[in-house]
């Protein structure tokens, strides 16, 4: 049976609230009562009594109480009443959108305890809702009511006026002791008897009978108090006030031998319960205080000890909501690194990984100051956080900006990944200042091809690797779901605008429901981009009908393909529509892998769930035969991408070897695409840090593509400026770019990279690592470079880089160590970015977003990569008048080239000059927000080698171990 306040919608009794406070409505299931500025307040008619356990209170001592209002108004009621509202308005002072709330549940309707917190309430400012449950509800609705509750940031106070049978141990489990201002759960209840009464809550009758006692005409401190029939935690509180006053308790029950004397002994006496105990007056001695509190029918308004109980309640409201508030600051980090125990040889990846166990992420967000509500745990070593984060830290300063990038990287890789993540287990697990790595999510064609995986690499890893590197959280499947609901739709739209005349297809996309025809909001947005201002669709004329049915999309100019986060060569060109169900609608098309989506640019772009709906409903799919762009929410299907993507929204919490925390994040590729993470990672990130705390991100391959995307795409579009880039470069690649020989994925290194060779060294210095920072100069952010150091490289050839890196105007060059000894290995570097990000960095864009589309092109290919000029194919021409004159120029550049040189021809290392850069095409990702020029041939779908990463990897059925991933 449903609870009678969300049954009994049809008969509402009204009450005129009191003057004086605003009351606001909690949730959709609670109808609030209590003071309001003129208002009405509504509360569910009752529909049974209830005999109820409202206690009936007697106070047989002290002064006689004054009424006011009808309440009553002793010296103790006014001054809690009095405290309580100055620290409610001290508090709204602080924060003017708070307003506590107390939220009773109860069996039955019995209004009189209803009553007395209602008049406390109006005198305070309270907003009270009573929750009426049937007399006969089970133990599941109570906890389905208090789970409700638990979750209502609006809702700081839980009473629950249940009767004994009712508050079961799963009952008072259930209700989060930080609402339990009644004090009865156990975690309460341990706070009492260990004496922290800033954590936990005094049950309101235990400091309502304890503030009598002491206010007593003669002195108690010392005394006896004997009370009689207390059992459970009201018992146990109230003998623990009592001891903390000073008084001496004593327990005793109704059949005890020595009640005569141990009430004639007493200088006080509590009675609880509703045990039969009669006292005979001749009992009690002179002077003795008395309070007797029992259960009844009803709570009468001439109880003093009531109204009292009540402000008490009401005091632990204001200070649970005064609690709330302070949990929503900012938290300095409590982080606890895990301790790391270098091996000589260094094991495997995946060995070192398994052998570290992660601490539980919970934990972790504990420790980095995340609230349990911004956490969403997949497992025990990954979580998702909530953006609201972002609100609530939202006048926090932001920490310091650093950006890992590298030179141009030989087939292998250069580790930058690696480096990241070395650092930030320097900066936090040894120079302990707070820090974060943001990372891309790993696609699985590389960790099933070539590259393999993407945590990191020996001691500075992020772990469990296993769960880095194979499907996360599914953002990646969430962004391949999405992609291929788009392609269906236009495929399936065209196939139903050949086959069906206007009129069919207005009868299907707005269908008669019960007689009656409407426009759903998404059909609305589109008839309003048409000029069509009609909400009636009896109203439109034929030839609206034909423009709003009929998108018209060409199908040799559909930009859209489907994706899979595999590399399938086989897929890049491919034919669909050639059954006969399809009615001949046959057309090429292809795969692209999933990363490679517009999507994915749109995750790592999206600033907010709001943004990244807009720029899903903005993408361009394709082109009409009148040459009109046509988005998906032409298509209708952009509200049903933005729930497919509502959770992959939010960036997967993880951590490094040390412990230490790490964002993942998104995953485009950088050659075409914009090769960062997301944006909502690191701006998650930089709040949490703290204003003198770092935030590590990853740029993909050189930083000619990745570094140069992040400036002008990705700052563009989060407004952040970072402090430093940092540089990987390895002797390895700086050989290859001083005349070393090809080096190629799967094949033995040649014997010059494995010898010293400083001529091919500073060969490669001089050209490629030079350039890479001039590069970052030309955006005003000084470069620390950072060596990742191989076991093949002799110290001479380390020196010679750091020694050229700083003559090329680098700020500092160090080696780094992370891969054989984890953070340690990379102190020199954490405390060279510590003094870089300390000084003054001048950010600053590369071009203007109002150049015209071939200038920003020219200005990169340029400036960038060093050409002499471009050339643009005539289908690129097309494309960008096309572009111009669809109001698109505005947008940034984001070049598709090859990572493997600074050029487009892969082959040229070093820093190659006198080419000319040819483009040919220019697409645009409209929804991500950037045009995309193809230089040379570029890819969007890799493919599997003769021997891929995929050979190695394997499962112990028994133990359920990986191993192979690297």
């Amino acid at each position: 049976m449903k609870s009678i306040i969300r049954s009994a919608c049809g008969s509402l009794r009204i009450h005129q609230a009191r003057s004086g406070t605003n009351v606001s409505g909690l949730s959709r299931r609670c109808l609030p009562v209590g003071a309001s500025n003129g208002r009405l307040i509504l509360r569910a008619a009752s529909a049974t009594t209830n005999s109820g356990t409202s206690p009936k209170l007697a106070v047989n001592f002290g002064k006689q109480s004054q009424k006011e209002d009808g309440l009553e108004y002793d010296n103790s009621l006014r001054k809690v009443v009095q405290s309580t509202k100055d620290a409610l308005v001290a508090l709204q002072r602080r924060n003017p959108a708070i307003q506590p709330a107390l939220v009773i549940i109860q069996t039955g309707e019995d209004d009189s305890l209803l009553e007395i917190n209602k008049k406390v309430a109006g005198k305070i400012g309270l907003n009270i809702t009573q929750i009426c449950l049937a007399k006969d509800c089970s133990e599941d609705q109570i906890v389905e009511e208090i789970l409700k509750l638990n979750e209502d940031p609006r809702v700081h106070g839980v009473y629950l006026h249940l009767p004994p049978a009712s508050l079961t141990n799963r009952v008072l489990n259930t209700l989060k002791p930080e609402k339990d201002v009644d004090g009865i759960s156990y975690s309460n209840m341990g706070h009492l008897v260990q004496g922290d009464l800033n954590k936990g809550f005094v049950p309101p009758i235990a400091s309502a009978v304890v503030d009598l006692l002491e206010k007593h005409d003669a002195p108690l401190e010392g005394r006896m108090v004997l009370i009689i029939g207390a059992e459970g935690p009201l018992g146990v509180a109230l003998q623990c006030m009592i001891e903390r006053s000073g008084m001496v308790a004593l327990k005793s029950h109704s059949s005890s031998k020595n009640l005569q004397r141990q009430v004639m002994q007493a200088d006080a006496v509590v009675l609880l319960g509703s045990e039969n105990v009669d006292i005979p007056p001749t009992w009690i001695r002179p002077g003795t205080a008395f309070i007797h509190f029992e259960p009844a029918t009803e709570i009468t308004s001439k109880s003093g000890l009531g109204y009292l109980t009540a402000a008490y309640r009401i005091q632990n409201v204001v200070h649970s909501s005064s609690r709330w508030l302070q949990e929503q600051q900012y938290r300095p980090w409590q982080l606890r690194s895990l301790k790391l125990q270098p091996q000589t040889p260094v094991p495997s990846d995946i060995e070192i990984s398994r052998a570290q166990t992660p601490k539980p992420v919970d934990q972790l967000a504990e420790e980095i100051g995340l609230l349990p509500e911004e956490l969403e745990t997949y497992g025990r070593s990954k979580a998702k956080v909530r953006l609201s984060l972002l609100d609530r830290l939202h006048k926090q300063p932001d920490g310091k900006y650093i950006l890992v990038a590298g030179i141009t990287p030989t087939p292998l890789g250069e580790g930058k990944s690696t480096v990241t993540i070395g650092l930030v287990q320097a900066l936090s697990a040894h120079l302990k200042l707070n820090s974060f790595a943001c990372l891309r999510q790993p696609s699985q064609g590389p960790t099933f091809g070539v590259k393999g995986g993407a945590a990191g690499g020996g001691y500075a890893q992020v772990i469990p690797m296993e769960e880095f590197n194979l499907h996360l959280t599914g953002d990646i499947h969430a962004i391949t779901a999405a992609n291929n609901l788009v392609a269906a739709a236009i495929d399936a739209r065209m196939l139903h605008e050949v086959t069906q005349s206007d009129k069919a297809l207005f009868n299907r996309l707005v269908p008669s429901v019960n007689g009656v025809r409407r426009f759903s909001p998404i059909q609305i947005a589109r008839l309003r981009r048409l000029g069509i201002n009609k909400l009636d669709p009896a109203s439109l004329t034929p030839q609206e009908v034909s423009t709003f049915v009929r998108l018209d999309l060409d199908p040799s100019k559909i930009t859209w393909q489907r994706v899979v986060d595999t590399n399938d060569r086989f897929l890049r060109k491919i034919t669909v529509g050639q059954a006969n169900t399809e009615k001949g609608q046959i057309r090429e098309t292809g795969f692209d892998i999933a990363v490679a989506s517009e999507i994915m640019a749109i995750l790592a772009l999206a600033d907010s769930l709001e943004d990244m709906k807009n720029r899903l409903a903005r993408m361009v799919v394709g082109t009409s035969r009148s040459g009109q762009p046509v988005t998906a929410e032409d298509l209708g299907v952009s509200g049903a991408l933005a729930v497919l993507m509502k959770d992959a929204i939010k960036p997967t919490l993880m951590q490094t070897l040390e412990g230490t925390p790490v964002f993942v994040h998104a995953g485009p590729f950088a050659n075409i695409a914009h090769g960062n993470s997301s944006v909502l990672a690191d701006k998650l990130a930089l709040k949490l840090v703290g204003k003198n705390g770092f935030v590590v991100t990853e740029a993909g391959f050189g930083a000619d593509i990745g570094m140069e995307k992040f400036f002008n795409i990705k700052c563009r579009a989060s407004g952040l400026r970072p402090n430093v880039v940092v540089l990987v470069a390895t002797v390895r690649a700086l050989k290859m770019h001083g005349g070393g020989s090809n080096v190629s994925a799967g094949a033995p290194l040649p014997r010059e990279y494995i010898d010293e060779n400083l001529t091919l060294v500073a060969g490669g210095c001089h050209s490629n690592l030079r350039k890479q920072i001039q590069i970052a100069h030309l955006f005003g952010v000084p470069v620390v470079v950072a060596v990742n150091v191989f076991k093949t490289d002799t110290q001479p050839e380390i020196d010679l880089v750091c020694q050229i890196a700083k003559e090329c105007g680098a700020s500092d060059a160090v080696p780094c160590h992370h891969w054989a000894q984890g953070g340690r290995g990379s102190l020199e570097l954490a405390q060279a970015v510590n003094n870089a990000a300390s000084r003054h960095s001048n950010f600053q864009f590369l071009y203007n977003i109002e150049m015209p589309i071939v200038e920003k092109i020219r200005t990169i290919a340029q400036n960038v990569y060093g050409a002499d000029d471009i050339e643009l194919s005539p289908e690129a021409k097309a494309k960008i008048d096309y572009y111009n004159q669809q109001g698109f120029s505005s947008l940034p550049i984001c070049m598709a080239k090859t990572h493997l040189s600074l050029s487009h021809m892969p082959e040229k290392k070093g820093a190659p000059t006198g080419f000319v850069l040819p483009i040919r095409d220019v697409r645009a990702s409209i929804g991500a927000g950037f045009i995309y020029p193809l230089v040379g041939t570029m890819s969007t779908m890799p493919g599997l080698p003769t021997r891929p990463c995929f050979y190695d990897i394997d499962l112990d059925p028994v133990t359920e171990e990986i191993t192979g991933l690297f």
